[in-house]
């Protein structure tokens, strides 16, 4: 039994996900980020987390020699920086009153979340690399998710 790419991309689509933000600084000395969905927890002792980038993603050559990661999981009034962060064109930082973290990553502004981390291994996952990290900094905020459901934008309601 094969079975159907479309069929496993609608059930996958069917998993609400909560949406981050990548960034990180290349060697060359350049701000990199992307949109992502692929974020989960993987440990509390150590505190660790994991994303999964695919192997095209902008971001797949220049992660696979960084040591370090931002991860901001955005707010349901950040669905701007999701879209500006997800386009291939433009400096996606342009205008963004960024500031600075641990190894010089781009902190993103106003993130319900904010991890700074040092990345501790990588793992082959299909299309994907498996990129597991120990989180060194945290910072919260108050607010409600940004949320990611077939395909769509979407918000919690109570």
């Amino acid at each position: 039994m094969t079975l159907d790419p479309s069929i496993f991309r609608a059930s996958l689509g069917r998993f609400a996900a909560g949406i981050t933000v990548l960034t990180m600084r290349g060697a060359d000395g350049i701000d990199r980020g992307m949109t992502a969905t692929a974020f989960s927890s993987l440990s509390l002792d150590p505190p660790l987390v994991l994303v999964c980038i695919d192997h095209n993603a902008t971001m797949a050559t220049p992660l696979a020699d960084a040591s370090h990661l931002a991860i901001h999981v955005l707010g349901e009034d950040q669905e701007a920086i999701s879209r500006r962060f997800a386009s291939k064109d433009g400096d996606r930082f342009a205008g963004l009153d960024i500031t600075r973290g641990i190894a010089e990553l781009p902190l993103v502004p106003g993130a319900l979340v904010r991890l700074q981390c040092r990345i501790r291994d990588r793992h082959p996952g299909g299309d994907h690399v498996i990129i597991v990290c120990e989180v060194l900094e945290a910072e919260i905020a108050d607010g409600e998710p940004l949320v990611y459901f077939r395909g769509r934008y979407a918000r919690l309601t109570r």
